[in-house]
């Protein structure tokens, strides 16, 4: 096997859930499978899930005992390289599974983490990555770093474990203060680079991610901004300068969420979802050929509230109409996509966000000139307000 293949090899995994009374069968079905997902965007293929029913986690293994002992017995038959849980971990838990699996153990938010990581390409997106995996990091000193210090590189240990392990919670502490000051200094300048654009109105897409924002964006705006199929492909900010029939407006595509966000996140990326927060317009990207975009919905409006970016001018975009499937599972033909635009206008999703709702799909290029009207019409009321002597614009 040559070096090059040798560094393409995907770690192989296994995922761990809880059915509990915080989530049923089909949820925990639902989060494993994006879990899933999440684990291939790092670049792990999962072998096998396990799922075990608790009243609540166990505090110290959290699956308890003999489900840990299974999923070790599975681990060394078959050489697994990591064990993912769909929670958060404590450091007690890491611990007492790490010596008992004796390999590399992560949750879902150091899943996420390191995603976000191996994204991040800006010095400002590095900044906030690596100060959310310190706080992340903090309170796991006991047990993440005597496993930090036996395994080297892989999936999860990007970033401040993988480069520098420091048993000093006083130095790990300090290195959290000077991130948070190097971000204040970036947060000043975002936020002079958004006091210089004026008082153009400011749209927002938004959404869950890998629903199809950046593709849209690039229609929008004629630009070319990363996209791809994988979860997280946007991490920085893109605002571009768009001109809709003569109004011109700041489209920007915003990092996705997704359920379980990390706090630490949340706070790292501050500036960065000041882009939400500031906006005059939100376009609410969804999934519709995702079995399960309404708790997708969900969750970004909760996001939303919790960042203080809800109660805005909405419009709600059902992306990905040409994937949607009829009864026997076969995609709807292209000359019956008119007649499935006009029955989906019908239907209780139109009415979802009780605003403006509309039916397109960025990669076909369907009904996006519908969109570039609504978004208009929008836009142009916001703008004759605010430059009340350009009405001739209109």
């Amino acid at each position: 096997m040559s070096v090059k293949e040798t560094e393409l090899k995907q770690e192989t995994c296994v995922l761990v859930g809880v059915i509990n009374s915080d989530q049923n069968e089909d949820q925990v079905k639902e989060y494993l499978d994006e879990l899933a997902f999440l684990a291939l965007t790092a670049g792990a293929n999962t072998q096998k899930r396990f799922v075990q029913r608790l009243p609540k986690p166990h505090p110290g293994t959290f699956v308890g005992s003999g489900k840990l002992l299974e999923i070790k017995a599975y681990c060394n038959e078959n050489d697994i390289d990591i064990v993912i849980f769909d929670d958060e971990l404590s450091a007690t838990q890491l611990r007492n599974i790490e010596e008992e699996l004796g390999r590399k153990i992560l949750d879902r938010n150091n899943l996420i983490l390191d995603i976000f990581a191996s994204r991040a390409q800006t010095a400002y997106a590095k900044t906030q990555v690596e100060l959310a995996q310190y706080e992340y990091l903090l309170p796991r000193l006991t047990g993440m770093w005597t496993h930090l210090e036996r395994q080297k590189g892989g999936i999860g240990m990007r970033g401040p474990g993988e480069t520098q392990i420091e048993s000093d919670r006083r130095v790990i502490q300090q290195k959290i203060s000077k991130l948070k000051k190097d971000l204040e200094k970036i947060d000043k300048q975002m936020a002079t680079q958004r006091g210089n654009r004026g008082a153009l109105v400011r749209v927002a897409l938004v959404g869950y991610t890998n629903v199809g924002k950046s593709t849209l964006m690039n229609l929008l705006s004629k630009s070319d901004v990363f996209a791809e199929d994988k979860l997280f492909a946007t991490l920085d900010t893109t605002v571009r300068k768009i001109t809709l029939h003569n109004v011109p407006c700041l489209l920007s595509d915003t990092v996705g969420f997704i359920r379980k966000l990390p706090h630490q996140l949340i706070e790292s990326f501050k500036s960065t979802l000041d882009e939400v927060r500031e906006a005059d317009v939100l376009v609410h990207v969804l999934d519709i050929s995702h079995p399960a975009f309404e708790d997708q919905y969900d969750v970004v409006k909760s996001t939303l509230a919790e960042i203080g970016g809800d109660n805005k001018p909405t419009i709600v975009v059902f992306n990905k109409m040409d994937a949607c499937r009829d009864e026997q599972s076969d995609v709807i033909p292209e000359e019956h996509h008119m007649e499935l635009l006009e029955e989906l206008k019908q239907t209780w999703m139109a009415k979802l966000a009780g605003d403006t709702a509309i039916f397109i799909s960025a990669t076909e290029k369907l009904n996006i000139e519908e969109l570039r009207e609504i978004l208009y019409q929008k836009v142009k009321e916001i703008h004759a307000v605010r430059f009340p002597y350009n009405t001739f614009l209109y």
